[in-house]
């Protein structure tokens, strides 16, 4: 059967930018320039006779149609991915891979991941970037990391940390916006919700918690990725109610800042997992990452025990 399908590189464009919601962190990604991935989902809409962005001043958003198509499209690269892994030659004795949500992966492992190679060069990683699940025990993985409560059965399971809702924020919005100093404040801003979690951390929450009853905790857009909603805080859109750990980094450079104390943050309840087959505990690529992947956990909780 002959499918009739646009261009590879520009759906590889428009995965990128829809992930990110940024045309320069595709670029980034995919190692080309910003103009090349708009040349090329420009392509991508006139062969499709749609819009799938709207460009506004300082931000992207998904239409309808491109809405539809992200999640198809990056389950579909994830497959692809996953069977260009499994065409190769090589047994991979060194290769280790890693799957891990695109959200932890981008906002927490990736930034510390030169850490992990510096320290074993002749380990080769692999980061497959899903949030489906996947069967470490019949080698779709080396190892996985995962939200949950824990109690994990058919493997082998370390806590890394959990986490706690916070809000964050640019700090030109400080500089340039409405008032911010206390959580009333919030009233006369927007509120950048994370999807997935609001089942334990959901501005509703956190608003009664911190006694600003008088803001409306639905107003403001929805993210289903957190990344997402951290990309929108950063480019001044609005307040954005994520996990700490999440936003560490940013908050570390200044990128974003906590407009409140820490102390309004409020507990998630579930935690990060590092998942490994009970079987192969002891080889040497897998015991060396989950040796290192703790030591940097335990860190980043002597880290945020510094600055609370």
């Amino acid at each position: 059967m002959r499918r009739s399908l646009p261009p590879l590189r520009a759906l590889r464009a428009f995965e990128a930018a829809a992930r990110h919601l940024s045309f320069a962190h595709a670029a980034a990604e995919l190692g080309v320039t910003p103009g090349a991935i708009s040349h090329q989902i420009k392509a991508l809409e006139d062969w499709l006779g749609a819009p799938l962005f709207h460009r506004l001043t300082r931000a992207l958003r998904l239409t309808e149609a491109g809405e539809a198509a992200l999640p198809l499209l990056t389950e579909g690269f994830d497959r692809l991915a996953d069977g260009a892994a499994r065409m190769q030659a090589r047994k991979g004795e060194n290769l280790l891979t890693v799957s891990v949500s695109p959200g932890f992966g981008s906002l927490w492992l990736v930034p510390r991941l030169d850490r992990f190679r510096r320290k074993h060069p002749e380990i080769e990683v692999r980061i497959d970037g899903t949030d489906r699940l996947v069967d470490i025990s019949n080698g779709e993985a080396d190892v996985a990391i995962r939200y949950g409560p824990g109690g994990y059965s058919g493997a082998q399971s370390h806590r890394l940390f959990a986490m706690r809702a916070t809000p964050v924020c640019s700090p030109y919005l400080l500089l340039n916006g409405p008032t911010l100093q206390v959580p009333e404040d919030l009233v006369n801003h927007t509120l950048l919700h994370v999807e997935w979690k609001e089942a334990e951390g959901s501005w509703r929450t956190w608003l009664l918690a911190a006694g600003a009853v008088d803001v409306d905790p639905f107003k403001g857009p929805r993210f289903t990725k957190e990344e997402m909603a951290v990309r929108a805080a950063l480019d001044s859109e609005g307040v954005a109610l994520v996990g700490d750990r999440m936003a560490a980094d940013h908050l570390a450079s200044g990128r974003l800042v906590r407009p409140f104390s820490a102390d309004l943050s409020t507990p998630l309840v579930f935690a990060y997992f590092l998942l490994s087959p009970f079987d192969r505990q002891n080889e040497p690529k897998i015991a060396s990452f989950r040796d290192w992947l703790l030591a940097e956990a335990e860190g980043n909780d002597n880290e945020d025990a510094a600055t609370q």
